[in-house]
């Protein structure tokens, strides 16, 4: 009877732990990939490489261009391009394709979408080994081109790619956040744009300033000094960054190398009640709250500051050559690109961001070299250039930043709309001078989806003022729903200011949980039989 019952909880248990295991993302196994001893040229392989474009034609005719010239000095290697609309989608689809084994290659993405895809065993490829190799790796002997070396990658760059000191990822481009500015429009205010840079009290001094009427039109309503009557003095872009940011130039906290959730506490609500506060004015909004891109607005003259990635910048201007408003909506007017504004400009802080590559393992370890090789392809120096030139990104290898080529490309602002568009070089400058002062956040299993919380904290207090005045209950109550949403308690241990992610996925704490519940089962079965067993003697000796 005894060894039944054991037998029978086993069961129950092996079967929670095998549910369990592949729940958590569908996790898959593989063997680690080992090199192998040369690179079979005569097999014919087959890689695919996913990557963001949103409808960018000149971007699209670089990729092909590379897997054109890839192809021509690799026969062997066929290489095929899918395009997705955003990362989020690329991040949702290698999820699902983690599954069944079916994920891409190559793959263009960010690191804290590599971290969730570490909860597969041997999933994506770490590269320390493959970078290091003399023979295929970073300025290795047997590549049919001019690779980047490990020196030429620029270092901070680099360490964005390494999760628990191990480099998944390495960087492909790399880009920031830049506060775009109708000049005409500050100065109509009677303010000249500081030439050291931009402070929230100054850009909220501004922004408020614009929201008082000049004076009225035939039918009474307000006009402001943009000559309309309407306009959205502040829009932000992207409130993920927004409140990264914040916190980082106040040095309030977010998150840690321990994948620990720090922002849910009385720092980050002294920055809701701001924002909340100029939302509430109309000096301020949202791309989700004015359902509008600060380039759209910008250039139809309702905006006066727009904080948006450098790498949007052929969207912003009233000579923007990818505006997606009409001719007739859009003003002439004059356009300022500057860093984001700063709590402190003697200790600024800007968040690095931009896309990375990481490589997927395979059973062919053939294949995955193949796809090494690829890797190290797209990140030649003409290629590198070539995309740069696309938006405001800027060259992540030290060659391709001080080529003759790119220098010259940097002193040409505004001889050419479409090449040398001024806005986008601007922007670009922005990256260049911020490297120094750039961030970056801890990437865990459960970073994605905090930095999308921290966003959503902004969007939710900012929306909460047209029904509500902010204050602690509703903004314990925006905590409370901001983590049941995206599920952090979930991840780990949830306590009123800090959270604790990463240190087991979902799946090994349901599975090791129902081994601690049956061995316990199991100790209370043997107990109470010893204590029969002790009682049954005595009643016998008696």
């Amino acid at each position: 009877m005894i060894k039944r019952i054991i037998s029978a909880i086993l069961i129950i248990v092996l079967l929670i732990g095998s549910l369990s295991l592949t729940a958590c993302h569908g996790k898959k196994s593989l063997d680690e990939f080992v090199m192998p001893e040369d690179f079979d040229s005569s097999e014919p392989l087959e890689i695919t490489f996913w990557i963001k474009n949103d409808n960018h034609t000149a971007q699209k005719a670089i990729y092909e261009r590379a897997i054109a010239d890839f192809e021509a000095l690799y026969p062997n290697i066929k290489v095929k391009m899918r395009s997705m609309y955003n990362y989020d989608d690329i991040y949702k689809d290698v999820l699902t394709n983690i599954r069944t084994n079916t994920t891409p290659n190559v793959c263009i993405t960010y690191p804290d979408h590599v971290a969730s895809y570490l909860t597969g065993t041997n999933v994506v490829v770490s590269l320390d080994s493959l970078i290091d190799d003399e023979r295929y790796g970073m300025g290795g002997s047997e590549l049919k081109f001019d690779g980047p070396s490990k020196d030429d990658m620029i270092e901070k760059y680099m360490l964005e790619g390494q999760l628990n000191g191990v480099q998944y990822t390495l960087p492909f481009m790399r880009s920031t956040e830049a506060c775009y500015i109708n000049a005409d429009l500050v100065e109509a205010l009677g303010y000249t744009i500081p030439e050291d840079g931009l402070t929230w009290d100054f850009v909220f001094e501004v922004s408020n300033k614009a929201i008082q009427p000049v004076g009225t039109d035939a039918d009474g309503n307000p006009i402001y000094v943009n000559g309309q009557t309407s306009i959205v003095p502040f829009i932000y872009k992207s409130t993920d960054n927004m409140m990264i940011q914040m916190l980082k130039q106040k040095g309030f906290a977010y998150s840690n190398e321990n994948a620990e959730i720090l922002m849910f506490n009385d720092d980050t609500k002294s920055l809701l009640y701001m924002i909340a506060d100029h939302v509430k004015s109309g000096a301020f909004s949202t791309h989700d709250i004015a359902n509008a891109y600060p380039g759209d607005l910008i250039n139809q003259g309702k905006g006066i500051f727009g904080v948006d990635s450098t790498a949007g910048a052929t969207w912003i201007g009233s000579d923007a050559p990818n505006m997606e408003i009409t001719d007739d909506v859009v003003v002439k007017f004059k356009t300022v690109v500057t860093e984001i504004p700063q709590f402190d400009k003697n200790n600024p802080a800007v968040i690095s961001q931009g896309p990375s590559i990481c490589i997927f393992n395979k059973e062919n370890p053939n294949e995955v070299l193949a796809s090494w090789l690829f890797t190290q392809y797209i990140l030649t120096d003409e290629l590198q250039i070539a995309f740069s030139q696309t938006e405001g990104y800027v060259p992540v290898t030290k060659t391709a930043q001080n080529s003759p080529e790119y220098l010259d490309y940097l002193s040409r602002a505004g001889e050419d709309n479409d090449m040398y568009y001024d806005v986008k070089i601007a922007a670009t400058k922005v990256v260049l001078n911020s490297v120094d002062h750039s961030f970056i956040t801890p990437a865990f299993n459960g970073s994605a989806s905090l930095r999308k919380a921290a966003g959503l904290l902004i969007e939710e207090a900012g929306k909460s003022t047209t029904r509500v005045n902010l204050d602690d209950k509703q903004v314990e109550k925006l905590y409370q729903k901001v983590i049941s949403l995206y599920k952090l308690d979930e991840l780990g241990g949830k306590g009123d200011i800090k959270l604790k992610l990463g240190s087991l996925p979902t799946g090994s704490v349901v599975f090791l949980s129902a081994l601690a519940v049956a061995w316990i089962g199991i100790g209370s079965y043997f107990a109470v039989s010893y204590v029969k067993k002790r009682k049954n003697c005595k009643t016998n000796l008696t």
